[in-house]
């Protein structure tokens, strides 16, 4: 996308969300494993905005912890008033600035950098509008503000619900509170707003009214109600998570992969497949998963912070953990719990094993119930698997330890040192038999109590 000249943005982050009744803040509750603010933040992502405010209120603590890699600059609504009090507080930020400002919800995450591009377009427009308002048509308007135009795109009166009439009730065009203005405007505006509302609070969308009354025309832009659709409670959050993930499935079905239940699978914001690939039912992508083409993903596995190689097969019921990275053709079976490991090109780690902070090399073959004792209790420590080696069922390797390339460990051992290159590793005691001995066992217990 090409850079949108001067522009600043205004990020309101400062609600308590009491409905959502959670001790983590409002804004911070996640969709497609993302909090909210980062999907809005992404959306600014490109346009080169100039200036990235966002005002914190209570909880800002946790707020400003999830921005400390982000280039925004924190303003803090001590008391919250009101939507337009809280704007004033980014007043200070943008002193002697001139240029456009968009107002923005760190609630209302899924607004397109298009459609802001279309806003402030709208503000350089012709006939230069005072304001201009992000609005839709929801299916259900619910509680939020209404708009009456005029003639055109021009907004006649912005009214919100609680001191709507019944006639403004009526009206199906809504407010999202998303705005576009010039700096010098938006705050001398604000200057003007009181609070003689139901609320006793100072709303942002007065500034309508008094730059009617200076003779500025506010214009309105009609966006998808899901782009302007609000969390304020953990119902709206869970409804806004399923269109999310609606809309992310119909890409990657057009992108070229195979979803057979695609209302099972759920995706994370950043989660990528490759064409071909096929995704079975009830499987779960965490962040930071690339799924190469041509590979298979069965049913009833998670995956995260992964990458998976072309034309690999993985689950069912497998769980792929961060730092996994799995080679072309590699088979990962039922049961299957791999963490930082990395499995080269062929290799096959097929049932009912752990490996972690592993290597496995290509062509190498895991025999069921492996596990890489990877922990000590005080530190984590690697397993080696060399090219070609064989590794039989229901082995433990207690890591460090190295085996070589084609090397094979006999079933039940437990390895503890390092295996050379093309030799046979077993640690078993030598199998013992008791002629006899169950039938005198049995024997022993007829009659008698359990």
């Amino acid at each position: 996308m090409s850079k949108t000249p001067n522009f600043s943005a205004v990020i309101l982050a400062a609600g308590q969300g009491t409905r959502m009744r959670s001790d983590m803040h409002k804004v911070l509750h996640p969709i497609a494993s993302r909090p909210m603010l980062l999907h809005l933040l992404d959306s600014l992502d490109g346009m080169g905005a100039e200036r990235r405010v966002v005002v914190v209120g209570k909880g800002r603590d946790q707020v400003e912890a999830a921005l400390a890699a982000s280039d925004v600059t924190i303003a803090h609504q001590a008391e919250q008033k009101g939507t337009g009090h809280a704007v004033l507080q980014a007043q200070a930020v943008l002193d002697g600035y001139s240029g456009a400002v968009l107002v923005l919800y760190a609630d209302t995450p899924f607004v397109e950098a298009a459609t802001l591009a279309r806003m402030l377009e709208r503000l350089d427009g012709a006939d230069a509008p005072g304001v201009v308002v992000l609005a839709s048509e929801p299916a259900d308007p619910g509680a939020y503000g209404r708009i009456v135009l005029g003639e055109g795109d021009r907004i006649e009166k912005m009214v919100e619900f609680r001191d709507a009439t019944p006639e403004e009730r009526a009206v199906r065009l809504c407010n999202s509170g998303m705005m576009a203005v010039r700096a010098p405007d938006l705050f001398r505006w604000l200057g003007q707003v009181g609070n003689d509302n139901a609320a006793g609070e100072y709303y942002l969308p007065d500034i309508v009214n008094i730059a009617a009354a200076e003779g500025r025309d506010a214009v309105v832009i009609t966006g998808d109600p899901y782009e302007t659709a609000g969390v304020n409670s953990r119902a709206e959050l869970a409804h806004l998570e399923l269109e999310w993930q609606r809309r992310r499935r119909e890409q990657v079905l057009d992108e070229g992969a195979t979803l057979i239940d695609p209302e099972s699978v759920w995706f994370a914001y950043d989660t990528r497949l490759g064409r071909d690939v096929t995704v079975e039912p009830h499987v779960v992508f965490g962040p930071e998963v690339v799924v190469a083409d041509g590979a298979t993903i069965k049913a009833f596995s998670h995956i995260e912070g992964a990458r998976i190689g072309a034309r690999a097969v993985i689950g069912p019921f497998a769980r792929i953990r961060p730092g996994t990275v799995l080679g072309d053709k590699t088979k990962v079976g039922n049961f299957v719990e791999l963490k930082k490991a990395q499995v080269a090109d062929g290799a096959k780690v097929n049932h009912l094993s752990y490996i972690g902070d592993a290597i496995v090399g290509k062509g190498a073959n895991i025999g069921a119930g492996t596990i890489t004792c990877n922990y000590d209790g005080f530190g984590k420590y690697r397993t080696i698997i060399g090219d070609g080696a064989f590794i039989g069922s229901n082995t433990a390797l207690v890591a460090p330890v190295t085996v070589g390339d084609g090397a094979i460990v006999g079933a039940g051992s437990v390895i503890t040192s390092d295996v050379d290159a093309d030799s046979l590793a077993l640690e078993r005691n030598a199998q013992k038999g008791i002629a006899g001995w169950a039938a005198r066992f049995r024997e022993s217990k007829t009659g008698k109590p359990d």
